[in-house]
C-alpha cells in the first residue's frame, strides 16, 4: 500500500488503519461519531494527501479545460475555486473535481485519490490543443482543516488574513513558517474551514503547528469514517457511490456545475444538454427515515404499490440527527419533495421520505 507523508503520525496516534484507494488511510481514532461532533462543533484536521493534483498550463490550458470539464472555467479568474465533473463520452462521469485559477495560463485540478491514473489517461487522451499537462500528485500533501473553529486555528499560523478569503476561493502564502502554501478556502464537510496544499518535505512542521495551535480549541485528528458521514450529511456525492461512468451529471442533480455558453462545446455536450432540456429517467434524491432503521449502499428502493423504482447510492445513521439518511436514484415521478418511499433493509421494507437537502443547515 502506498502511504502518505502523515501515515507515522496516524499509527502512532492508535488509528484504525485499512486501504483505501491503494493507501493505508485512517478510517477512525476516537470514533466515527465523537470525530463527526468535534469537525461540526469545533475544528478537526483530515489528511487527504492521498487526493490527485495535476497542473495545466500554457496558451492553450482554457480551451483544453473547457472541452474535458462540465463548468464554466471561463468564469474562473485567478484566485477561484470550481466544482466540476469530467464527463464521459457515454454520458456518465469519468469523475468530479475542483478546477484552481492558479495564475494566467495555469490551473491545478484536485481529482479523486482512486481515479488519479482513470483521470491523467484521460486528460493526456484528450489534450488535443497541446495544453502543457503535469501530474503532481505524489509532490503535493495536502491537509483539511474544518470546522468553526478551524479559522482561529489557522490565523495563528500565518499572516494572511483568512476572513479575506472567501468560500471558493484561495491565497497561496506562508502558514507555519512554510512559504508558497496554497490556503484555500473549500472542504467536503460543510463545516467550514480551510484545504491546505503544500510540498511533503514541510508535512511534519505543518502538522505539529496546526496541532498545538489548535490545542485550545479542542483539535482532533480525523479518519476518513467521519469525512464520509459528514460528507453524507450535507448530501455531498461521493464519486463510485451516488456518481461514476454510468451516471449523468443531470441525474445527480449537478445541472449547476453544467454550463452552455456559446463555443464550450465540451464532451457529450449534445446528449447532456438534451437531458438538461427533455428530463432523465431517473434522478438522485435525498431521503430520511421515518421508520427505524438505517440505510446502505445497494438497498433496494421500492414505492407504496411495492414496485421497485430504484437503489440507494449512500446512507447512514446520522450522528447529527440521530435519523437513517440517504441518497438514492429513483424514477421521476418519485423524485418529488415529500414522496414516501420504501427500502428493503434485509427484507423488512421501512419508510423513508423524499427531502430537501442538506439533512444538517
Amino acid at each position: 500500500m502506498k502511504t502518505t507523508p502523515f501515515t507515522g503520525k496516524h499509527i502512532e496516534l492508535g488509528a484504525k488503519m485499512h486501504e483505501f484507494a491503494g493507501y493505508n488511510m485512517p478510517i477512525e481514532y476516537k470514533g466515527i461519531i465523537d470525530e463527526h461532533l468535534n469537525v461540526c462543533n469545533a475544528v478537526g484536521v483530515f489528511d487527504v494527501s492521498h487526493m490527485g493534483e495535476f497542473w495545466v498550463k500554457g496558451p492553450n490550458a482554457l480551451a483544453f479545460l473547457q472541452k474535458v470539464t462540465s463548468n464554466n472555467v471561463a468564469a474562473l479568474t485567478p484566485g477561484k475555486v470550481q466544482y466540476t465533473c469530467f464527463p464521459n463520452d457515454k454520458g456518465g462521469i469519468v469523475d468530479d473535481l475542483l478546477v484552481y485559477h492558479y495564475e494566467q495560463d495555469k490551473y491545478m485540478l484536485v481529482v479523486n485519490a482512486s481515479n488519479i491514473e482513470k483521470d491523467w489517461n484521460w486528460c493526456v487522451k484528450n489534450n488535443t490543443e497541446g495544453a502543457i499537462l503535469e501530474n503532481s500528485s505524489d509532490n503535493i500533501a495536502q491537509l483539511a482543516v474544518q470546522g468553526p473553529k478551524a479559522i482561529e486555528v489557522l490565523q495563528k499560523l500565518t499572516p494572511l488574513n483568512l476572513s479575506e478569503i472567501p468560500y471558493y476561493t484561495f491565497k497561496v502564502g506562508e502558514l507555519a513558517g512554510v512559504k508558497d502554501v496554497i490556503i484555500s478556502n473549500t472542504g467536503y464537510t460543510g463545516a467550514g474551514g480551510f484545504e491546505l496544499y503544500f510540498y511533503p518535505a514541510d508535512a511534519d512542521k505543518i502538522w505539529n503547528a496546526i496541532f498545538e495551535a489548535g490545542a485550545e480549541f479542542g483539535i482532533q485528528p480525523i479518519g476518513l469514517g467521519a469525512r464520509d458521514t459528514l460528507r453524507l450529511e450535507m448530501a455531498f456525492c461521493l464519486y463510485g457511490n451516488d456518481i461514476d461512468d454510468t451516471t449523468s451529471p443531470i441525474e445527480a442533480g449537478l445541472g449547476w456545475i453544467t454550463k452552455f455558453p456559446e463555443g464550450k462545446n465540451f464532451i457529450n455536450r449534445p446528449e447532456i444538454e438534451r437531458q438538461k432540456n427533455e428530463g432523465t429517467t431517473r434522478k438522485l434524491v435525498a431521503f430520511e427515515m421515518i421508520d427505524r432503521g438505517i440505510p446502505r449502499h445497494g438497498y433496494e428502493l421500492f414505492n407504496a404499490a411495492g414496485e421497485k423504482i430504484g437503489v440507494v447510492t449512500s446512507g447512514t445513521m446520522s450522528p447529527t440527527r440521530k435519523i437513517g439518511i440517504g441518497m438514492g436514484y429513483v424514477t421521476p415521478e418519485n423524485a418529488k419533495l415529500g414522496t414516501e418511499i420504501y427500502i428493503d433493509v434485509r427484507g423488512r421494507k421501512l419508510k423513508a421520505q423524499v427531502v430537501r437537502p442538506p439533512f444538517r443547515k
